[in-house]
């Protein structure tokens, strides 16, 4: 476009450019122009205003995890840059493509730490796979397109741009980027066919998958290749939609809480196929399922950047490569004699269903009874998302995620993620069935998203499971300091009457049978709504119980 335009339009027409489609926001005075682009744009870029810059930013990441392509975030400079430095952060962990845009203090006043100055570059350095300034209007195409391509590119990850007051609303004539174009690596023929040798070889091969960058088309050639070669597959943690968890095949998730029996087959294979995962601490337990830098098993890592390839683990074939272009190659690769494993995968897969089978609790509420109902009554399709906290533990030990993007969880185990990545998850499919868990805690560091929700439309369902603490903390501190219980009581709000104030609706339930009725009710109100699940507070983990746990951490005398 050749006419003349202020740099908060120049700036909104690439995003436009480059497909973007939504923008989440807590709106401030260092953006104006580009608020009034997004009016100017308004049928072609939904702006969502959001309560609180973490939730802002939370959704933007949830956006991008969902659709594969960079989630926008507009926040103002020092407070609400710091406070949506969270959904930085965890983008970063979970390799998820998000942009945020900061709406900076004016050239002229730059370094004499004016009103809310912040120098974001070298704050956003360590979150962030690329943090620049934008000082020049001329170059606003320039740096958009580059944004695009670094969030896409390689390891998927978060980008953050400056915008000075100044550059927004001075004017140029400057002509459009074209549409970005992500590259795609490919895996070279003799890395399949080494993988394939070894698989030939092998008597106790595992696949793990993980990471971003997956399509539903990869992932379905993924299932293809295990099925071929009757390969037992395990997901990383808070990657779990990555394979039906209801094939076969499926033996379990290797994350928080893994199986010990699954944690041994890991650790105990001769060849393990890492597919995007970086199987960091939380998917290593600790790094302790291979070891580092040479692993007993025979490693092949694949993953879409090259900087992750050998940097914890020496793999015996490093793979760079998309996890599109993989797939399709290893559904493509001739099938293996599998004669030597196979019969051992309905055994990992009959371990993964007595793991998973029901867990007898304190109190009248049983949350593996809740999770089987929602289990049976939910679409197929439907979206389940969480933040962090021992209540997580029921979703992703029992609950059977159907395949691709029915998951939203963060990898970096950030608290408050998953009210706000519900809400965005409706907003971008609006068709499908959206419930979100929350811990009591989880819950009230974004609960003021409600108002998001009630005026988007967005008919999120959130459970919300009181047990009165920080229980996943409380845990810890039971286990090494029993009996000093300090910091991690939480004096709670009526959940219900809290929905109700922001025109939602709010349930409560004491009783397991109260669940189904009154998610039904929820659901036919066609509103947002929070259902309280008021849990035992004994009722801490599926294994174990919190006086349980004082009595294994008390010493003798």
């Amino acid at each position: 476009m050749t006419i003349a335009r202020q740099g908060g339009r120049i700036l909104v027409e690439q995003l436009l450019v480059h497909g973007a489609d939504t923008a989440f926001s807590v709106p401030g005075e260092s953006f104006l122009p580009v608020l009034d682009a997004l009016h100017e744009h308004r049928k072609r870029l939904k702006l969502v205003t959001c309560r609180h810059e973490s939730a802002a930013a939370n959704m933007a990441e949830a956006h991008g995890k969902l659709t594969g392509r960079p989630g926008i975030c507009f926040v103002t400079r020092g407070p609400g840059a710091t406070q949506a430095s969270v959904g930085v952060h965890t983008a970063f962990q979970d390799s998820t493509p998000m942009i945020l845009f900061i709406g900076d203090v004016g050239s002229d006043f730059r370094d004499r730490e004016a009103f809310q100055e912040v120098d974001f570059a070298a704050m956003f350095g360590p979150l962030a796979k690329w943090a620049a300034r934008i000082d020049a209007i001329e170059r606003i195409p320039e740096y958009i397109a580059r944004a695009f391509s670094v969030a896409m590119s390689g390891r998927r990850g978060p980008v953050v741009l400056a915008l000075p007051e100044d550059m927004l609303s001075a004017t140029a004539t400057v002509e459009d980027a074209r549409p970005y174009m992500p590259p795609h690596a490919e895996p070279g023929a003799s890395e399949m066919e080494r993988l394939r040798d070894l698989l030939a070889a092998a008597k106790r091969p595992m696949v793990v998958l993980g990471g971003s960058g997956w399509t539903k088309d990869a992932c379905d050639d993924i299932r293809r290749f295990a099925e071929a070669n009757s390969l037992p597959v395990g997901c990383a943690f808070r990657r779990q939609d990555l394979f039906d968890n209801r094939h076969a095949q499926y033996v379990g998730d290797v994350g928080i809480g893994i199986n010990p029996i699954l944690a041994e087959r890991v650790r105990t294979a001769d060849v393990l196929l890492l597919v995007g995962t970086r199987l960091g601490e939380m998917a290593s337990s600790g790094y302790a399922l291979l070891e580092s830098p040479v692993p007993r098993q025979k490693l092949v890592h694949v993953m879409t950047g090259p900087e992750e390839l050998g940097r914890v683990y020496q793999p015996e074939i490093p793979i760079l490569a998309s996890m599109g272009r993989f797939a399709r190659a290893a559904a493509a690769m001739a099938p293996v004699d599998a004669a030597a494993w196979k019969a051992g995968v309905p055994e990992a897969r009959a371990d993964y269903l007595a793991w998973t089978a029901r867990r007898e609790m304190p109190g009248k509420v049983q949350m593996w009874d809740i999770v089987d109902w929602l289990d049976k009554h939910l679409p197929e399709d439907a979206i389940l998302t969480n933040g962090a906290g021992n209540y997580a533990t029921w979703l992703h030990r029992f609950h059977r995620y159907t395949g691709f993007r029915t998951q939203l969880a963060p990898t970096s185990g950030a608290m408050g993620y998953g009210v706000p990545a519900a809400i965005a998850a409706k907003i971008a499919e609006p068709e499908r069935t959206v419930v979100a868990f929350a811990g009591d805690g989880c819950f009230l560091m974004a609960g003021q998203e409600l108002a998001t929700a009630a005026q988007q439309g967005a008919a999120v369902i959130i459970v919300v499971v009181n047990n009165g603490m920080y229980g996943t903390i409380r845990m810890h501190q039971e286990k090494h300091y029993p009996g000093r219980v300090h910091g991690t009581e939480l004096a709670n709000p009526h959940f219900a009457a809290y929905a109700r104030s922001f025109g939602c609706v709010g349930e409560i339930v004491e009783e397991t049978a109260q669940f189904g009725p009154a998610f039904e009710r929820c659901v036919a109100s066609g509103k947002p709504a929070v259902i309280e699940v008021r849990i035992d507070p004994q009722a801490i983990t599926p294994n174990t119980t919190l006086d349980a746990i004082r009595k294994a951490g008390q010493k003798p005398a």
